[in-house]
């Protein structure tokens, strides 16, 4: 795993390059670069080779996602939307370059991936392959998926719940959360010519994606900020609606619990350190096991 995360890294800093107008993309870059664990491209990556493809032909597209999942992050943190100042233990972007700039950066990101991924796979994967990638990724980034789902992120703060709150929590962070994780796997099996398995693996990715969701609201209940890097206990003060808030503590853990195991069952079946690695870490943080 951290091979992979080394090779997103290198292939992240390789890609945005400081050139005029500098501040812009020293914003998009600052953001990019923050350490991190780099879920999301690894799981692309590692979807790919478990599956018999090409990683290198993938990079482009793992990177990507990253791109997609970093302009969420800076907007996210922005004052108009959870006015959160640190991302990763550092500043958040809009702190360090302006509410403007981080609009901005957030912006180009979110562009700039889906050109990378024509520009950097093309001639290595068929033209319909491409395609069918850039078409998940503007989907999933899109209006009915991660921007639904902040939409009602924060209606719900406001006390606008249209569904129930369980209907709403649900909703939130199917298309919050995740749907970018749902990206990369799909992808992944795109990119490895196994497009019989998407959606046998996209039923993994929503359970992960729920269960991890679950984790961050749990994480944010019991952690510090040294180990987060984030403010702790915003969603709380905030009267954000979260799994810990509407079902406590005890029953966020086992429901967390339930799409763990579920998630393994799916993963066992593929032999992936990688996975099995990534879900071990979660578990062990949360039920101690």
């Amino acid at each position: 795993m951290n091979s992979l995360i080394e090779l997103v890294n290198k292939k992240l800093d390789e890609y945005v390059q400081i050139i005029y107008p500098e501040e812009i993309f020293k914003s998009m870059k600052y953001t990019l670069m923050l350490p991190g664990k780099r879920l999301r491209p690894v799981m692309c990556l590692e979807i790919v080779r478990m599956l018999g493809g090409d990683i290198e032909v993938a990079l482009p597209t793992a990177c990507a996602i990253e791109m997609l999942h970093v302009q969420s992050l800076i907007h996210d943190d922005l004052p108009c939307m959870d006015n959160d100042d640190f991302r990763r233990g550092k500043p958040s972007n809009h702190k360090v370059f302006g509410e403007a700039n981080a609009v901005l950066a957030g912006d180009a990101l979110l562009t700039f991936a889906p050109q990378l991924i024509i520009e950097k796979t093309k001639g290595k994967l068929p033209d319909e392959i491409i395609l069918k990638l850039v078409h998940e990724y503007t989907k999933f980034a899109g209006a009915y998926a991660l921007i639904a789902g902040q939409v009602v992120d924060i209606e719900s703060e406001c006390g606008k719940l249209v569904r129930s709150a369980e209907e709403t929590l649900d909703f939130i962070h199917m298309n919050k959360t995740a749907a970018l994780f749902r990206l990369p796997i799909r992808c992944g099996a795109i990119i490895a010519g196994k497009i019989d398995l998407v959606e046998e693996l996209d039923e993994f990715a929503k359970k992960f994606g729920l269960a991890f969701q679950i984790y961050d609201d749990i994480m944010d209940e019991i952690s510090t900020f040294e180990e987060l890097g984030k403010t702790i206990g915003k969603d709380k003060n905030s009267g954000k609606l979260t799994y810990v808030s509407l079902y406590g503590l005890e029953e966020a853990k086992n429901k967390f619990g339930l799409l763990i195991n579920d998630c393994y069952d799916i993963v066992n079946k593929y032999h992936s350190n990688v996975f099995k690695n990534i879900l071990d870490k979660l578990r062990e943080r949360i039920l101690g096991v």
